[in-house]
């Protein structure tokens, strides 16, 4: 693969660089974030590994306009932050995965080959519309309504209410999500997902007398109408 790492401390970009192009790879190094966002949009990279503290340009700002100009190009976040608000900033900016630092070099070849799986793999048939008691989510123009009243979500906050509506009455572990919503595998050190089900669940249900999502205490959500 073509892969770009945007790190300016010169010797964690040069070992992760030396160690892609042993595994095959070509890769080019940015050390700032203005020229990481020239060479990603300038250039056709396979993936875009980028630290999120970077001199002129932060690596959420590079992820963002990466993700707006390129939707399809994954992006793997570096970076010392690990926090669950760090994080949830992070997927929101558009990554893909997060990785903390310090990592082992074999976990990030593990992130990789994750984030690169889910780009080839078969595309999950969405149909054009989802509906669930007055709950509607048209995938066709990403929006979402309930009882004819719109409902704003973010990208990942769409794409975990589409697992959960696709999977609805059935229930659904942090697990599964983190793998199926974010291809990540769950750290159980932090709860960025209970954080993302909260927000769903505050502009899905808070307003409603009907509650749609529901914990089950030990074992995950549900998405259901519960009598």
């Amino acid at each position: 693969m073509k892969i770009l790492i945007v790190e300016d401390e010169e010797r964690i970009a040069s070992l992760v660089k030396q160690g892609l192009e042993e595994q095959g790879h070509v890769v080019m190094i940015a050390y700032d974030g203005l020229n990481g966002k020239k060479l990603a949009l300038q250039h056709d990279y396979d993936l875009l590994i980028s630290d999120i503290i970077l001199p002129q340009l932060t690596g959420l700002e590079l992820c963002r306009e990466v993700r707006s100009a390129k939707p399809d190009m994954p992006i793997i976040l570096l970076t010392a932050l690990g926090t669950t608000d760090d994080k949830v900033e992070g997927f929101d900016a558009g990554a893909d995965d997060y990785l903390v630092k310090p990592f082992d070099f074999r976990e990030l070849l593990v992130r990789i080959r994750a984030v690169m799986n889910r780009k080839v793999g078969s595309p999950v048939f969405l149909p054009d519309i989802l509906r669930y008691a007055d709950l509607e989510l048209n995938n066709q123009t990403k929006t979402v309504n309930r009882s004819g009243k719109p409902i704003r979500l973010t990208p990942k906050e769409l794409k975990l209410l589409q697992y959960m509506m696709q999977n609805s009455e059935r229930v659904l572990s942090r697990t599964e999500i983190a793998e199926k919503v974010w291809d990540t595998h769950f750290d159980t050190g932090t709860n960025f997902i209970d954080v993302y089900i909260n927000y769903l669940r505050k502009k899905i249900d808070r307003e409603f007398t009907d509650k749609l999502i529901h914990t089950k205490q030990g074992l995950g959500f549900i998405f259901a109408i519960e009598k």
